[in-house]
């Protein structure tokens, strides 16, 4: 039986994708520098077309975006990084007396209301365990540097990755435009209009995720930290950056931010009354992420269901592990618009 040229064209595409799927795979170990650098790229390329527009040649408009871009991360990691490591050596270091008060006042409470008895030997051998190996433990940024000192390679990868990242970032910058132009002379010419509609719907919807995502996250960190310091929380950084971070999925900053918080201030007040403040901390931070944030920098047109939000999150981290978490609603967006395309040919065929 003949095959016929459209046959042809669909396995040539298939093993092309096969193929394309099968070096990913191989190269993906040197990948991460790449990926960050066209993330950063992605996301400076509409201030340098702006920029443009007002009359400033390319490499200007990225010399400038790419100096910002670097100087406020640079600055995020002296200002914040510090203060975060500081924390955590606070968390540690207080974790036996929160144990020991544990094991004193709440436990007692639980063997003789709920009938726990297990839990009193349990918390001991923990209890034990941090007081026999804290002294050994070290700061955090010292044990993290000693452990990725003993490997040469792993040092050397993220050296090199460190010098990679700006180099690739500025070249992909000044070059964005001319790389989705060769993309575009590439496709086929029966295929282009439909490609580039679909490009440019993924696109304002990737930009619309993580640009307005983004500002979202850093929103809710700082009203989350600023509220939880103002009730003289010690761990109120810590709390407040994971809170944020993890608010893109819909109720899991609220939710594990109360609970941290909530225990970090019984263990830190020896009370329950704190936990009022607390809780208006974090009812605050969602009344201005539905009124303010959201509306402001996200808007209405992403449009995913909190069902679908969470399955893709899960599904991402299940498949590709944490840079599967961080690609699953940036690919889950980019999927919704080929699916409202499919469903669109769907309803103007004959089949519907």
């Amino acid at each position: 039986m003949a095959i016929s040229n459209s046959d042809s064209r669909r396995w040539f595409y298939l093993a092309l994708a096969l193929l394309g799927g099968w070096l990913v795979h191989l190269l993906s170990p040197i990948l991460a520098p790449f990926l960050v650098s066209a993330l950063l790229a992605y996301l400076g390329d509409p201030l340098c077309d702006r920029l443009e527009e007002k009359g400033l040649s390319r490499t200007l408009a990225v010399t400038l975006v790419f100096s910002g871009l670097f100087l406020g991360l640079l600055l995020m990691l002296l200002l914040v990084l510090p203060q975060l490591e500081a924390q955590i050596s606070y968390l540690l270091k207080q974790f036996p007396g929160y144990l020991e008060w544990l094991r004193s006042h709440v436990l007692p409470w639980l063997q003789k209301h709920l009938g726990l008895t297990g839990a009193l030997q349990d918390l001991g051998f923990v209890q034990k365990l941090l007081a026999d190996h804290w002294q050994q433990a070290g700061g955090i940024f010292k044990g993290v540097l000693a452990s990725v000192s003993s490997s040469g390679t792993a040092l050397l990868a993220m050296l090199m990755n460190l010098v990679l990242i700006p180099v690739l970032t500025f070249y992909l910058l000044r070059d964005w435009d001319r790389l989705v132009i060769g993309v575009r002379v590439l496709l086929p010419r029966r295929y282009e209009p439909t490609a580039v509609k679909l490009a440019r719907e993924s696109d304002a919807m990737l930009g619309a995720f993580i640009r307005g995502q983004l500002m979202v996250m850093l929103g809710l960190g700082a009203i989350y930290t600023t509220g939880l310091w103002l009730l003289g929380l010690e761990l109120a950084l810590l709390i407040g950056m994971i809170a944020g971070v993890v608010s893109f999925v819909p109720y899991l900053g609220l939710i594990l931010g109360i609970l941290m918080a909530g225990v970090a201030a019984v263990l830190q007040f020896h009370a329950v009354e704190p936990l009022l403040g607390v809780a208006l901390v974090f009812v605050i931070g969602q009344v201005v992420e539905g009124v303010v944030l959201t509306p402001k920098f996200v808007g209405d047109q992403i449009g995913m269901h909190p069902v679908a939000v969470i399955f893709a999150v899960m599904a991402g981290g299940h498949l590709f592990g944490f840079f599967g978490v961080l690609l699953a609603l940036p690919a889950a967006a980019v999927v919704m618009v080929w699916l409202r395309h499919a469903v669109g040919r769907y309803k103007q065929s004959r089949l519907y």
